[in-house]
């Protein structure tokens, strides 16, 4: 993290510290794993075919970036920070739980290291495969967003977060 001449964090940085932890931390890496960008492809058409509005990001890293900043501005107090990785730590668990269900319940490969949303073409509902493959989405997304944003934390705040 960069800083200002009175020592304070210069958020102009962060996009670079995202970008590391792209480079260097496989946890955070995995979002550009061709797997996780099928599944986020896949997230962003469901969205569409919804009708919802969905910005359309390129790729899955782009929208880990965008939701961080975002968050740090939405966040911008120690307590709603805190508060805002609590919270996708609780979802992170929520979908984590979801899919071993689902995994157990239809025997779902999801170590073999193949493509998750074929995998989930054996869960025999359409509504099933949807929150089975929006939970790998969620999962995965909550992952990498509190890990960089826990790291943030630390370096604003001087402390590690803690639950």
């Amino acid at each position: 993290m960069q800083r200002d001449a009175r020592g304070n964090i210069d958020l102009d940085s962060v996009p670079d510290v995202i970008q590391w932890f792209l480079d260097f931390d496989q946890r955070v890496a995995i979002i550009k794993h061709r797997h996780v960008e099928e599944v986020f492809q896949w997230k962003q058409e469901q969205s569409r075919s919804e009708g919802e509005e969905v910005f359309a990001f390129k790729q899955a890293q782009d929208r880990l970036a965008i939701g961080i900043i975002q968050a740090l501005a939405e966040h911008s107090s120690e307590r709603d920070l805190h508060s805002w990785i609590s919270q996708l730590l609780n979802a992170l668990e929520a979908a984590a739980k979801a899919n071993e269900a689902a995994a157990e319940a239809y025997k779902l490969d999801l170590r073999g290291g193949g493509s998750v949303v074929k995998e989930a073409e054996k869960i025999p509902s359409e509504r099933g495969r949807r929150d089975f493959l929006i939970n790998c989405w969620l999962e995965t997304l909550c992952t990498v967003e509190a890990r960089v944003l826990g790291w943030l934390y630390q370096e604003f705040y001087g402390r590690p977060f803690a639950p």
